[in-house]
């Protein structure tokens, strides 16, 4: 495969293979890219599993068009997976994944507003956007979440799904599966819930951005 090593090509499957492993996908659902050099990106191809996914379900992308150079089709996803990673220079994973409990969050009707009930969302994802239901692959979709993640690190897509990004595969999945625990959190309670109070959301913003600062 062009430009990407073996070891870098079986850190990728590992990360995949963990995605399910947290139950943050299901079957062909979801999908993963990382970005890896300036130019390249690899990403789930369509279609696959990510528990079983293997080297031969890997497409190797451009970042500049999302065009696949191994002939391998990627993600129908691909649009918004390439559009974050150019807009976004300190991310190099996106995640798109549809974990029970915070789908479940992405179809209720009011949506909930807030989910700072754990310290770990201010501190690692910090405030989510939410993209309207738009059809799944098409280029409307991508624009918004794209646009979405300008800010965000994560975003609930209406009745689909949620993205989550970081800078490593451990730091995209993290917050995915932090997320999934509070939307757990958040159905359990049953609208008795107790979200942090604003100082402590604060501080641990404030914790937040001394850690990116040191970086």
């Amino acid at each position: 495969m062009e430009k990407i090593s073996d070891k870098h090509l079986e850190e990728f499957i590992a990360a995949a293979h963990r995605v399910a492993e947290y139950g943050l996908v299901l079957c062909a659902s979801g999908n993963l890219s990382w970005r890896a050099d300036n130019e390249l990106m690899l990403i789930t191809e369509t279609n696959s599993w990510m528990e079983n996914i293997s080297k031969d379900q890997v497409a190797l992308c451009r970042i500049a068009d999302g065009a696949s150079l191994n002939g391998k089709k990627p993600s129908k996803e691909i649009g918004f997976h390439a559009g974050i990673l150019r807009g976004r220079a300190d991310i190099n994973v996106v995640l798109h994944f549809q974990s029970p409990c915070a789908t479940t969050i992405a179809c209720i009707e009011p949506g909930i507003e807030n989910f700072f009930v754990i310290p770990e969302i201010p501190y690692y994802i910090g405030p989510v956007a939410v993209v309207p239901y738009l059809v799944p692959g098409s280029r409307e979709l991508a624009q918004a979440v794209t646009s979405a993640i300008k800010e965000h690190d994560l975003a609930i897509l209406r009745n689909h799904g949620q993205v989550a990004v970081g800078e490593s595969l451990d730091a995209a999945i993290e917050k995915a599966a932090y997320f999934e625990l509070a939307c757990k959190i958040i159905l359990g309670a049953g609208g008795r819930i107790q979200p942090l109070s604003s100082q402590a959301v604060a501080h641990l913003h404030q914790a937040r951005q001394a850690s990116r600062t040191k970086k």
